[in-house]
């Protein structure tokens, strides 16, 4: 194996270490149901991966999968890479080494095996692909906190060999099912991160949060001195949200390099911290020469990361919009030419403007409308996004089937 102190570790050790995270001895406990769209089924020969930023409650999902599926829970083993137990340079043995434990403890056939936080593992992608193609009776469900890692080599080396789903915090109906009778501004102020919704130290542990994903996240993955400039980056991300954003200008004021501040802008996003959200044209070369907006994964986490958040309801709304659009359609753009629409998504193939105001649409949103139908005449009827109609879940903007 790559580290001597995993040579050291045996079967009875590895399997110790998988009891503290698997249901074998009690059932997974009662948890919110999250609202993601699963495959009907788990194969041997398609992996299930689960994307999402760190804290989200992937871990949970893993454990509501048995009973989603009707899985024996003796024969689920769960690991999570993250566990300092287990040695911090692990490459494919130590999944070969699970899977070899587990089933002389169990017996072979049939076991399906969550590894958590998979990324931390070197050639686990390779090594994956070679257990789907022979198809043993195993199934394989990962997770990952890096939609780069994922992404790239799931392309490059599991081709036709995996279903992704991504998962975000709660959206406002599982947070209902969190703090029942909560109202709409509860939510765009507490986010939607499961943990600190019933802890007294919510706010103390959102800024733990976000600490961590700028450290463990996105630090590490393009290797900076200091965490610092990054925080600072992600800070300016969050305050501005909603603003498009000159890359050379935050460069200048981080006192960085365009390069540098690009290459920090997609290991934010690829972290799941924040998004993009680019200019809306058919062409490609009008979208790339035009600024993109960014918005921050959660409003919660945007609150006690930013100086002036302040209690701007309107703010927070439109980012809790964003990212209601970003997991239905994933494609979620802005216009601006004589006046702006604030988000644009395609449904049908048509382009669907949609304008944010917490009480409702004002002369400017619909100035703004008229310009856009100028620009876009074969464009679908505007949705306007109120906190009424956020609070019934926006019906009008659900994706095609």
């Amino acid at each position: 194996m790559a580290s001597s102190k995993l040579d050291e570790m045996d079967a009875s050790e590895l399997l110790a270490i998988a009891r503290e995270w698997s249901p074998w001895d009690e059932p997974p406990p009662s948890t919110i149901p999250r609202s993601v769209r699963l495959p009907v089924e788990l194969r041997p020969d398609l992996a299930l991966v689960v994307q999402g930023v760190r804290r989200c409650g992937k871990s949970t999902l893993l454990g509501q999968l048995i009973a989603r599926y009707g899985l024996d829970r003796q024969r689920c083993l769960f690991v999570n890479f993250e566990d300092p137990r287990l040695a911090s340079d692990l490459d494919h043995s130590i999944l070969q080494a699970y899977v070899e434990a587990f089933e002389a403890d169990r017996g072979h056939g049939g076991a399906t095996y969550f590894l958590d936080e998979i990324q931390h593992v070197d050639g686990w992608q390779r090594w994956l692909r070679a257990q789907l193609d022979r198809a043993r009776n195993r199934r394989f469900v990962v997770t990952g906190s890096n939609a780069h890692l994922l992404s790239g080599e799931l392309a490059s080396s599991l081709t036709g060999r995996h279903l992704t789903v991504e998962l975000f915090p709660f959206d406002l109906d599982e947070y209902r099912l969190a703090k029942t009778g909560a109202k709409l501004i509860d939510f765009l102020r507490d986010g939607g991160f499961p943990a600190p919704l019933t802890s007294a130290d919510g706010d103390r542990i959102r800024r733990a949060y976000f600490n961590d994903i700028v450290e463990r996240d996105v630090r590490e993955r393009v290797a900076a001195r200091s965490s610092r400039p990054l925080r600072q980056l992600a800070q300016m991300l969050f305050e501005s949200a909603g603003s498009e954003l000159s890359v050379r200008r935050a460069a200048a004021a981080l006192g960085m390099a365009p390069d540098t501040a690009s290459l920090y802008l997609d290991a934010i996003e690829n972290a799941y911290l924040a998004f993009a959200c680019p200019y809306f044209a058919w062409s490609e070369r009008k979208r790339s020469v035009r600024n993109k907006k960014y918005y921050p994964i959660d409003t919660g986490l945007r609150r006690i990361a930013v100086t002036r958040a302040g209690d701007d309801r309107g703010k927070m709304l439109e980012c809790a919009t964003f990212i209601l659009l970003r997991k239905r359609y994933r494609d979620v753009y802005y216009w601006r030419d004589r006046g702006e629409v604030d988000f644009v998504v395609t449904k049908n193939g048509d382009p669907v403007p949609i304008q944010v105001s917490w009480d409702g649409p004002t002369e400017r949103h619909h100035k703004a409308l008229a310009a856009f139908y100028e620009a876009h005449p074969r464009s679908a009827e505007a949705v306007f996004v109120t906190a009424e109609e956020f609070g019934r879940g926006v019906p009008e903007l659900t994706p095609d089937a």
